[in-house]
């Protein structure tokens, strides 16, 4: 199958293919629109089963970068970059160095930032060689550094939303929530939820992950098998895509999916298979863009983080709109989310 007839190929702009020998750098970075700014998406670093598979991930990401970005009304297109890791090719300063160069040679029409796999101090290394990156550390009330615990907060408040839309709860109080995967945004999720008194049930298939959320908060772990299916009134997934379909989909017990990780329908028609069973779902990149907010206002600058924080108050409300739709016209919320984005697109172009 050739590229153009890649099944996720949505009339991205560009792909980039980078292979740095001497650090062991392979990359992909893709840019999928440049309609509303220059392509922003963070960077991942991830152990692909094969270099389809790490294409696949850029193609869907950076379209959903373009989605998140313009239904969260900010100045930027979409991009996603993914380093294919590898045991020849571990984590280094040169090879974020080597990815700066990459970035850069871009000249602008993709910003860069963290993502799985990727921490603050690897963006300053890529700092080290381009000016087309954000999550850099912050400095005093500016807005910057780790996005995760933005990407937290629009999760949590969006949660909220869903529980009050589908279960008529004010809050997450009492009720029991399924987290998938307790990393940066997942670990902060889970204070956030514990915080207001929610009973929290959660899985990674990292141990010291799992270890860390055991000893700061009262937790139930099960296996990251039985996460999904797990009694719960909400899951959250916060970990990696591709994780509600039609294998999955018919055994899940929440009656509201609402999580951080990206692309988590296997494909469009399984929004459709949530709402055949009454099932609320969040599309995932309207409440997960607490991160890149943080990052579009480190990036332009002459912002805080209250004023971040007041931007991702806006979560609830966008979410609002889409279930208040969905009920009233019967349709997928995921469906009603792309059509708003592509909406917001097509405006500019």
């Amino acid at each position: 199958m050739g590229v153009f007839d890649h099944v996720e190929f949505d009339k991205h702009e560009s792909l980039h293919f980078i292979n740095d020998a001497a650090t062991g750098l392979n990359a992909i970075i893709a840019v999928h629109s440049t309609v509303l700014g220059p392509a922003a998406g963070g960077c991942r670093r991830w152990m692909y089963a094969s270099d389809d598979e790490a294409l696949t991930d850029a193609l869907r990401l950076s379209r959903g970068m373009t989605y998140k970005n313009a239904v969260a009304e900010l100045p930027f297109g979409g991009g996603k970059a993914v380093i294919l890791a590898s045991d020849k090719a571990p984590k280094s300063a040169e090879l974020f160095a080597a990815y700066g160069r990459a970035v850069a040679a871009l000249n602008g029409s993709y910003i860069t930032a963290e993502d799985v796999g990727c921490s603050v101090d690897d963006m300053r290394h890529v700092q080290s060689e381009t000016s087309f990156v954000s999550g850099l550390p912050q400095s005093g009330d500016n807005a910057g550094g780790d996005p995760s615990p933005l990407t937290a907060l629009g999760v949590f408040l969006g949660i909220e939303a869903a529980v009050k839309a589908r279960l008529g709860k004010n809050s997450c109080d009492g009720l029991t929530v399924a987290v998938q995967g307790v990393g940066h945004v997942g670990a902060n999720l889970c204070r956030l939820l514990h915080d207001v008194g929610a009973k929290l049930i959660v899985a990674d298939v990292n141990r010291d992950h799992l270890n860390a959320i055991s000893a700061a908060l009262p937790v139930v772990i099960v296996a990251p098998a039985e996460i999904l299916y797990a009694d719960a009134d909400v899951l959250a997934p916060c970990a990696l895509g591709n994780v509600l379909s039609t294998a999955t989909i018919p055994n899940i017990k929440a009656k509201v999916i609402a999580g951080a990780a990206n692309n988590q329908l296997s494909t469009e028609a399984d929004g459709a298979r949530l709402a055949a069973r009454d099932i609320l779902y969040a599309p995932d990149y309207v409440i997960n863009a607490g991160g890149i907010i943080n990052v579009s206002h480190e990036y332009h600058g002459n912002s805080s983080e209250d004023a971040v924080r007041n931007e991702i108050a806006k979560i609830p409300q966008r979410l609002d709109s889409i279930f208040t739709e969905a009920l009233e016209s019967g349709r997928p919320t995921n469906e009603l989310a792309d059509e708003l984005a592509r909406r917001l697109i097509a405006a500019e172009q």
